[in-house]
Parts: C-alpha cells; structure tokens; sequence
C-alpha cells in the first residue's frame, strides 16, 4: 500500500512538472515571439547616422524648394509677416488664444518691462468637443469666442487697462495658413483630425473676430502668428540669441529666423529689420529615406488625409499612442502578449492618448 501510494505521489508530482515545464516552455514560445516583433520593428525604425543626413539633405532641398516659390515643394516655407520679435521691453496687458489641436487655451498676462518681466499671468485650458471639429466653422469659432468672453469676465483688478484702449488678442493658429498681412491669414487645410472643409480658404482671423462680435465682446485680434512662431517669440523674450523654435506635441512643426533677401518668392518690400520668420510647417515632409514601417503605412491609408502629413505622422504626439496601440495588438495577435484573448479596449483606434512637448 505505501508502495502504491508513494507511486501515485510520484506519478502526480511528474505530472505537475510537466505541466509547469510545458507552461514555462509556451511562456517562452510567446515570449519569443513577441521579441520577435520588437526585433523586426526595431530594424525597420532603425535611424543610422547614414540615413539621418539623407533625411536632413532632402528636408534642405524641400525647404530651398519652398522658399522659391509657393506650390514648389512638400514644406510651405509661409512668410509669417513677422519681421521683429519681443525685447523683454514690453508693458501693459495682453490677451492670447492658442488653437492648435484637440484643445485650446486662453491666456491674459501683465507685462512690466525690462525690470519687472511678467507681472502675473493667467490661463485656461478648454477642451473641444468631437463633434465641433468637423461640423461648422460658426460652431466651432462661438464655442471658441464663449470660452474666450467668460475668461475676460474673471479679469480680477490687478490686471490693469489703459482708459480708452480696446483690449486686443494675438491668436495662434496651429494649422497651415496663407498669411496675407500680421492679423489675417486664409486656411490652406486642416490638420490633426479637423475637418471643417468650408473653412479652407477663409481668412480665420476674421471668422474668430465675427464670433468675438456675436458675444458682444469688446475686442479684435491684432496678430496672427502659428503656435511654433509664438514659441520662437516666447523664447526671444528670455533669450535673445533664440533663432529657431520646434514644437513636438498634438502635430510638429518648425520656425525660423530667415534673412528676407534669401526668401526668392518674397516681393514685398524688404522689411528694416532684414529679417524674417518662416513657418516651415514640415509635418508634411515626407522622403523616401523616412522609416516607414507597416505600421505607418497602415495608419497613414486610415487617416483623414492619406499621403499627407507624413512627418507628423511619424513623429508626433497625436499619431504616438494610436502606433503603440498597433503594435500591441500585432503582438497580442502573434504571441498572446496579454495571454489567450486580446484586451477589448486594444482593438479601439486611438484609444491610447499622447504627450505635448515644446521645445526653443
């Protein structure tokens, strides 16, 4: 009896550690396999010093391309109007309304020159809703100016205004437009999932000031300037050796300080400075020396605007998350990442947010 008993002991015990040893062994079958994805994903993102300077030679070109003529490349190179920017000297009160994504912010500051820089400053953040991005350039432009007009209203009494003056408001508009003067511009397209076809080949500045009228808000936009010529602004303000700015956030983008006599398809009279600010808008650079994975390529044929904006595509917060979510679920599908069925929420598009980073 003992015998038999120790047998059947042994008999379990060997079937147990088969068992573990058959579980380790499909653990590392689907471990390996999904090496085997981030192996192959890795080779094909791979970003050798060689093929960077093949990258940086045919954005050069693009961008010579674009500064001599209007249609003659993938970056716009836009004439900002922006031939000076702040000195740190600047004094009163300021208004600021910042588009450039899935969310918009409103901000009022009080500067004091040299010596006192910013006095106090104030801002809010508003998220949009869904819907207002593809609906009407009205919807969208009178939610914006109602948030804006409730902001003003909080306006507290150390904020102080001039007797007689009208308050005025710079706008940055992060999306690609055709600027005709500093406070006008009309929308080439939009970007970063808007889809507001009406609006294309308006001039923004003089919807949101409609809207601003529709309030009953006494104030007009005077400067019209892209969220990466602000941050060059910003960055002149505390540093004066600031010459280019890249903003890394819902979309990418970059603006630069040019002499205005380099600028071929500029016709205008040179400005005193000599200088002037491109807006580069090189989310939509693309070049066959980009890492193009298959899931790029993939989320590129699914987008609003397939072919387009490829950079941006590539390298920004808006697109980030949703290729992670890509992978993943490749992975889960290859080699049961998250065990024998797929996570519910990983098959929802976009599901997985992003991160802004701005940097001058």
């Amino acid at each position: 009896m003992r015998k038999a008993a120790a047998l059947a002991g042994a008999a379990v015990l060997a079937a147990a550690a088969a068992f573990v040893v058959r579980q380790r062994l499909r653990e590392a079958k689907r471990w390996a396999r999904a090496a085997a994805v981030l192996s192959d994903l890795q080779e094909r993102c791979a970003a050798p010093a060689a093929r960077l300077q093949q990258v940086s030679a045919a954005m050069e070109v693009e961008m010579r391309a674009g500064l001599a003529s209007e249609d003659g490349s993938k970056l716009k190179m836009l004439v900002t109007y922006v031939d000076s920017l702040p000195s740190g000297d600047e004094k009163g009160l300021f208004y600021a309304l910042d588009l450039g994504g899935t969310n918009f912010r409103v901000l009022r500051v009080q500067l004091g020159g040299k010596e006192r820089r910013v006095i106090k400053q104030e801002s809010e953040g508003v998220s949009i809703p869904q819907h207002l991005m593809s609906r009407s350039s009205h919807e969208l432009f009178d939610f914006i100016a109602a948030s804006l007009a409730k902001f003003v209203a909080s306006e507290g009494e150390d904020y102080h205004l001039p007797e007689g003056v009208q308050r005025e408001l710079g706008f940055t508009f992060s999306f690609p437009v055709k600027q005709t003067s500093i406070s006008s511009g009309t929308l080439i397209k939009w970007t970063k999932s808007f889809a507001i076809d009406e609006m294309v080949g308006k001039d923004i500045v003089a919807e949101l000031n409609e809207a601003i009228i529709r309030q009953g808000l006494v104030m007009k936009v005077s400067t019209l300037v892209n969220d990466t010529v602000g941050t060059l602004a910003a960055g002149r303000y505390v540093d004066n050796d600031t010459m280019v700015a890249i903003i890394l956030g819902t979309g990418t983008n970059a603006a630069y300080i040019e002499q205005a006599h380099a600028i071929p398809k500029w016709h205008a009279p040179l400005p005193k400075s000599g200088d002037m600010v491109i807006n580069m808008e090189w989310g939509n650079f693309k070049s066959a020396h980009l890492p193009l994975t298959e899931f790029d390529q993939a989320l590129d044929a699914e987008s609003l605007n397939p072919g387009e904006q490829i950079y941006e595509k590539l390298t920004s917060g808006m697109y980030m998350g949703e290729i992670v979510r890509r992978i993943l679920l490749q992975m889960s599908q290859q080699a049961a990442l998250f065990g024998d069925s797929i996570p519910p929420k990983l098959e929802i598009p976009y599901i997985l947010k992003y991160v802004n980073l701005i940097i001058n």
